[in-house]
């Protein structure tokens, strides 16, 4: 009798099946106890400062001055992590499986869970007396760890960017059909607008391409930090119609029997579907309470999220004292430091690295970012020339079309819609974060929606190993042509105030230069770009200076300055250097010496990162005495805080965007803002005349 053949969601799920088949092999009573000793050095690491494995009885003397940390959401993650162990050791690939942590402040569990798995990079080796110390009385390890979950303890998402790990979660998932990812989601982190589009978000990757799987957690413990969540107020019977509405299958479990929670989980890994698949998919809700396990007096309060026991020195230290000893830690962690031969039944037998996928080498059509080889191309043809590739990804709001992006005939599978900032941004946060290459096309309104997801995801950037692939803005359809409600370039303002070496702010001068910008970020890694230029058909500029703008940011354009000069111009942006050179041109027919400069990377006028201009290289290209003119597309605030910073705004102005007070017209707008080239002209000859003698 021949076997049936294997479906494309079969095939999917066959490892992870496979897996959960043989972790059956471990008893329930190794399970329990990683549940127990994860637990116990949650605990330990917010209040002991020595005695950790209890091997005498508790001491004020050995607790923390202050202990600190939270507890609270610990247990039910250690509940997940304790029952995933013994099926992540068991799958054919070191990383098949990634568990993404929605709860930041799990921290104290990521730790002790890495502890257990030899994969925390303490100063001293896992599983041995001066690792366990360093463990428990170091937490919350300031100047190594930290004291919540970022890569810095090997996490690929870091928890405390509230929101999005559902969908960054799904955006690991893409184009990755043997990879399985588990969010823990917070019953509070269900209430941001990230996790609840997350959930229908999903239907958009339906036929894009042959994806791996996404198995949500849903923690429902009951509390936020101040109070009774939201989610916990429905029944379950509200909760399987909430979430059956979305298109899942909820499965709901207390977190009160390994057993029955293990048969719970193999159904759910035996149901999973790949994201391309329009099934149902099954979800697990977990309604262990928060702080379970802990002191009964604190569980089911808002005192359980921190460090539940605020006087243990004196009031609370006898409840301290049987809530410790509860678990019997000398049971679980021998003499040595290492974890019993009980507890080691559920771990792996040697440590499993986190999951990154090798950065797909450009070719060399690619990788050439030279007027050769761009030249007539546009940001759609660079998109579709990168797409030909594997491991390429362009997640854009509903809107290439309006944004004037031709990626050329279709269907394009490579594309992804939804009218969700947020959403695509985490998409292209989890693409990039597994090692492949993607851009996020948006308005330049729209954009700053992003604001706090982007400088969260630096801050984790800044942490993690290097090598990974750039996230990459495409910021398009400006405010300058737009509506009223559709002007805000907010965005560049505060990447650029950031300050953060990984950030680039390119305003290229022409949609040439932009096309060879746009291949030359998708080539680049460890970097954060933003591309802002405009849709509406613009001057093209002489390329004869645009290796040099690529590679220092910054230019000289010969063809308008000249040789005895009065001012410097320098321009930013398409706009921008429209109406500057406009200007230059005229002032040059009336005799006025120029030096123009267009600057293709606004954070190259920093000089606080390493990509910014040398003192020499800027004092070479804005000289010294001369008045100096820029015209940004961006609002003038940035450019005047570098210039600030390099101790020259005396001398400049800066010419922006500014809000109008109603809906303007486009010429209306550039008089609003003094960007019209005669306006500019007229400026220029009064900054002249401040400076004369």
């Amino acid at each position: 009798m021949t076997s049936a053949p294997v479906t494309r969601a079969d095939a999917g799920a066959t490892a992870w099946q496979h897996a959960v088949h043989a972790a059956a092999a471990v008893p329930d009573r190794p399970i329990q106890a990683l549940y127990q000793t994860l637990n116990y050095l949650c605990a330990a690491q917010l209040y002991l400062a020595a005695n950790v494995r209890g091997e005498r009885p508790l001491q004020p003397a050995d607790l923390k001055d202050t202990p600190r940390g939270h507890w609270g959401v610990c247990p039910p993650v250690n509940w997940i992590l304790a029952h995933l162990t013994p099926i992540i050791a068991r799958t054919p690939h070191p990383s098949a499986i990634t568990v993404v942590h929605g709860a930041g402040h799990a921290g104290p569990a990521v730790f002790a869970h890495g502890y257990l798995t030899q994969t925390l990079p303490l100063r001293h080796r896992c599983w041995t007396v001066h690792g366990l110390r360093e463990l428990v009385t170091g937490f919350p390890h300031t100047g190594l760890l930290g004291g919540e979950i970022t890569p810095l303890a090997g996490a690929v998402y870091t928890g405390g960017q509230l929101g999005p790990a559902l969908a960054v979660a799904q955006g690991m998932a893409l184009d990755d059909s043997g990879h399985l990812i588990v969010p823990l989601i917070g019953d509070g982190e269900c209430e941001t607008g990230a996790t609840a589009a997350a959930w229908t978000a999903r239907r958009a990757l339906i036929g894009t391409g042959r994806h791996g799987s996404v198995l949500p957690v849903v923690l429902l413990n009951g509390q936020r930090m101040g109070g009774p969540s939201l989610l916990a107020q429905m029944t379950p019977d509200q909760i399987h119609a909430y979430f059956d509405g979305l298109g899942y299958e909820p499965l709901l479990h207390h977190g009160d029997d390994i057993t029955s929670f293990r048969a719970l989980l193999a159904t759910a890994v035996a149901r999973l579907r790949p994201l391309d698949a329009p099934d149902r998919q099954p979800l697990i809700v977990l309604t262990l309470p928060k702080g379970a396990t802990g002191p009964a007096t604190a569980i089911g309060t808002p005192a359980v999220h921190k460090t539940p026991l605020p006087d243990p020195h004196d009031r609370d230290f006898p409840a301290l004292a049987r809530w410790l000893a509860s678990y019997h830690p000398t049971r679980l962690l021998a003499s040595d430091g290492s974890p019993t031969d009980l507890v080691r039944q559920a771990l792996p037998t040697r440590p499993r690295p986190p999951r990154r996928h090798p950065a797909p080498p450009p070719t060399a059509a690619s990788a050439a970012a030279t007027p050769g080889t761009t030249s007539g191309a546009t940001l759609g043809v660079v998109l579709a020339d990168r797409a030909h590739r594997d491991g390429f990804r362009l997640f854009s709001p509903d809107e290439l079309a309006s944004n004037r992006i031709d990626p050329g005939p279709g269907p394009h599978q490579w594309i992804i819609e939804i009218l969700n900032e947020e959403i695509c941004h985490a998409w292209l946060q989890g693409y990039t974060e597994t090692g492949r290459d993607a851009v996020l096309a948006t308005y330049e309104a729209f954009a700053p929606i992003n604001t706090s997801v982007l400088a969260q995801h630096l801050k984790h950037r800044r942490l993690a190993p290097p090598g990974l692939p750039s996230i990459n803005y495409l910021i398009t359809s400006l405010g300058w042509h737009n509506t009223y409600t559709h002007q805000n370039p907010g965005l560049a303002s505060h990447l650029i105030d950031l300050r953060d070496p990984a950030v680039h702010v390119y305003t290229p001068a022409d949609a040439h230069r932009a096309a060879a910008t746009l291949t030359a970020m998708i080539d680049s890694r460890d970097q954060a770009n933003v591309l802002i230029t405009s849709k509406h058909p613009l001057p093209q500029h002489p390329d004869s200076t645009l290796d040099h703008e690529l590679a220092a940011g910054i230019a000289l354009w010969p063809h308008l300055s000249t040789s005895a000069s009065q001012i410097v111009l320098a321009s930013a942006g398409d706009i921008a250097a429209r109406e500057l050179t406009a200007a230059a041109r005229t002032l040059a027919d009336q005799g006025t010496g120029v030096r123009y400069l267009h600057i293709h990377d606004l954070t190259v006028l920093d000089p606080g990162v390493p990509h910014g201009l040398s003192p020499t290289a800027y004092q070479d290209l804005f000289g010294s005495g001369l008045p100096v003119l820029v015209t940004t597309i961006t609002r003038p605030s940035p450019v005047q805080t570098l210039l600030a910073a390099r101790h020259d705004a005396d001398r400049a102005h800066v010419i922006g965007f500014t809000d109008p007070p109603r809906p303007l017209t486009h010429p209306a707008l550039l008089q609003h803002t003094g960007m019209r080239a005669d306006l500019l002209t007229d400026l220029a000859h009064h900054m002249i005349e401040e400076v004369r003698p």
